[in-house]
């Protein structure tokens, strides 16, 4: 599957902000896109242009390609309720997103990682697949052979003073976490106007 390898920062200058899923800076040096003009550059977006910003904020902060994201933004228009706030709910959702948010990770891109190297349990079952939707009530934790590696109990260590949202609860002494209710949009660590992705996608499905 094709994934971006690039400088990471540069994708955050390019869309005006940084991305935590992505990136563990807390500001840009360089607040500006990148480029020869990057500072220069003073022009009025689009509404077009603001909306498909909007839609690859949130893509690239949970690392989804193209195809997959559409397919999330179809899912939540069908359930009940506001479509942008479900988009929201189902990308938090995701495993690799629930990894990273219990401090398993530093960022999403290695959190991925983790679950697809299957060193993450959910429901005493071991899950290998970033997408997996989490429910609440579920319990996720670190496979025990993993638990002893060096890696993991020095980043656990690094993001022990990282808030966590309230709706887990996480025990680092066991390594283990709980989804203790359904995401809570007003938790989303970047700002995001949801509703401008599903107005991009309005006409297209």
């Amino acid at each position: 599957m094709a994934r971006y390898i690039g400088p990471q920062l540069k994708r955050c200058r390019q869309l005006g902000t940084v991305l935590p899923g992505i990136t563990t800076v807390a500001t840009l040096d360089r607040p500006f896109p990148p480029g020869d003009h990057g500072a220069s550059r003073r022009n009025k977006p689009s509404d077009f242009k603001v909306r498909m910003m909007e839609k690859q904020k949130a893509r690239v902060h949970f690392g989804i390609l193209e195809k997959q994201f559409r397919r999330y933004v179809e899912h939540a228009s069908r359930m009940k309720g506001a479509a942008g706030t479900n988009l929201v709910l189902l990308l938090e959702s995701r495993l690799d997103s629930i990894v990273w948010r219990m401090g398993f990770a530093r960022t999403i891109t290695a959190a991925r990682q983790m679950v697809v190297h299957g060193h993450v349990i959910v429901n005493g079952i071991r899950v290998d697949r970033p997408s997996f939707h989490v429910s609440a009530g579920s319990l996720v934790t670190i496979k025990e052979k993993s638990k002893a590696k060096p890696f993991l109990a020095e980043i656990v260590g690094g993001t022990a003073g990282r808030t966590r949202p309230s709706w887990i609860d996480f025990d680092p002494a066991t390594m283990t976490g709980k989804l203790i209710s359904s995401p809570d949009r007003s938790d989303l660590p970047f700002e995001l106007n949801e509703n401008a992705i599903i107005e991009y996608y309005s006409q297209q499905l």
